[in-house]
């Protein structure tokens, strides 16, 4: 097997990846990578052709990747599976975090069932131009725990691109989950000969996330995804100045809200401040953030996403942010971000 397969921080006498013996062998002891080298498909694929033939009336494929957990990867993919479909797109959206899966809550399609047909599964969808799976459709409660060790993640991930049929479909986004675990290497797997136009990776500005997002930019740099670019989402909180409480802090500790009678103030001796946006910056942003990252780490950088109340509100509607002028501050930055996506995509065919 070519040496460039085995990762950097394997051990000295790593086996490789692909080999029948991988995390297995006396020298895969002690490797990080141990759990994930034995645990991931090996060797030739019957079922590749099989999801090729699947994937053959799919234009593009995005994966949106994250480092770490919490960063607003799920609702980034959700907004951009709805700004694609807004563009007359039609778009699927696939969930393979199967031990977290959020996008059926963004999508307004809690309560949903996965239909059969002569076709195989079919997506469960918003509006006629965007589908969506997940695994969330399979529980039989939403409060249920799924516990599955790597081999049956990979079996679900593998039955969402060999079973469902998506038609013809100009996006399809897979939302992942946090790390570059069994998840990852077999989507990566399964798509990576079909053609995957690239990754989308997204972080918060602050170092605790941007540590562990270089390892996602590295991941893929490693099994030949291009990095599309890095999205810095909740980029400082913006919200206009009259949505905010305001509070008077006692010296007991107590607090008093003081909120209209601010209001009150502003709207007698300063009216014009009644459309300013405040903005505070609440992750610690001095090392750079994410467009630092990017320089360094020589990736495309595409924007700031701000941490926005009505964005977040969206979200857990399973609204479209673009529908209304309630999220004036995100949605902006969420569509330039979005252009760009696009915008390199369609360089890829032409």
């Amino acid at each position: 097997m070519d040496k460039g397969d085995i990762p950097e921080n394997a051990n000295e006498h790593c086996p490789g990846p692909q080999s029948e013996t991988a995390g297995k062998s006396d020298s895969c002891a002690g490797c990080p990578n141990q759990q994930a080298c034995a645990t991931a498909p090996k060797g030739p694929d019957p079922d590749l052709v099989a999801i090729a033939e699947r994937m053959s009336t799919v234009k593009h494929k995005i994966l949106v990747l994250s480092g770490k957990g919490g960063v607003g990867k799920s609702t980034f993919s959700a907004q951009l599976s709805f700004a694609l479909a807004a563009m007359d797109h039609n778009v699927g959206l696939m969930d393979i975090d199967i031990c977290g899966p959020s996008i059926p809550k963004m999508l307004g399609l809690e309560g949903q069932e996965i239909h059969q047909s002569n076709l195989g599964w079919s997506p469960v969808y918003v509006q006629d131009n965007l589908g969506v799976m997940s695994i969330g459709f399979m529980l039989p409660n939403t409060d249920d725990a799924v516990i599955w060790r790597g081999p049956r993640k990979n079996s679900l991930i593998k039955q969402f691109l060999t079973d469902v049929y998506w038609g013809e479909v100009d996006y399809l986004v897979v939302d992942a989950p946090p790390g570059t675990s069994d998840e990852h290497i077999s989507i990566v797997q399964y798509l990576l000969a079909t053609g995957i136009d690239g990754a989308i990776i997204v972080t918060t500005p602050q170092e605790v996330s941007l540590i562990d997002v270089r390892k996602e930019v590295s991941f893929c740099k490693k099994v030949g995804v291009p990095v599309l670019g890095v999205v810095e989402n909740m980029s400082g909180l913006s919200q206009p100045l009259m949505d905010f409480k305001f509070m008077k802090l006692a010296e007991t500790g107590s607090s008093i809200d003081v909120t209209q009678d601010l209001i009150s103030c502003i709207r007698a001796n300063a009216p014009e401040l009644l459309n300013v946006v405040a903005c505070s910056e609440v992750f610690d942003s001095s090392g750079g953030g994410a467009e630092r990252m990017c320089r360094e780490m020589g990736v495309p950088f595409l924007g700031k996403i701000p941490l926005d109340p009505q964005l977040c509100k969206a979200a857990e509607q399973g609204k479209s942010c673009f529908e209304d002028n309630r999220c004036f501050v995100s949605a902006p930055a969420l569509k330039s971000i979005i252009q760009k996506v696009v915008a390199s995509t369609t360089m890829m065919i032409e």
